[in-house]
């Protein structure tokens, strides 16, 4: 089964009507980007998040039922919650 692109492309024009009609995801105080200055683009780089690594890996059955029986995307809760755990593991450590 081939997996769905999670990339999307819009236009300027199409991202200013979202942002009037308040469907933009910008954060708030985020500053405009013609406010940002020359300087800021010249050293301005892209940074990716870490990807994913892919395991095989052996769950009780009634742990990723429940999980699937909250709908689409419980591998994504599953990985939330182990980060979660990891979180407070580390500012506990």
């Amino acid at each position: 089964m081939k997996k769905k692109s999670t990339i999307v492309r819009h236009s300027l024009s199409e991202i200013e009507a979202m942002r009037a009609r308040g469907l933009d995801k910008t954060r708030a105080d985020a500053p405009p980007a013609e406010s940002l200055g020359e300087d800021f683009w010249k050293s301005a780089r892209v940074v990716l998040p870490p990807g994913k690594t892919s395991v095989h890996l052996r769950l009780d059955s009634d742990v990723v039922e429940w999980f699937r029986s909250r709908g689409k995307g419980h591998l994504t809760r599953m990985n939330a919650v182990l980060r979660a755990y990891v979180e407070a593991q580390k500012r506990s450590a």
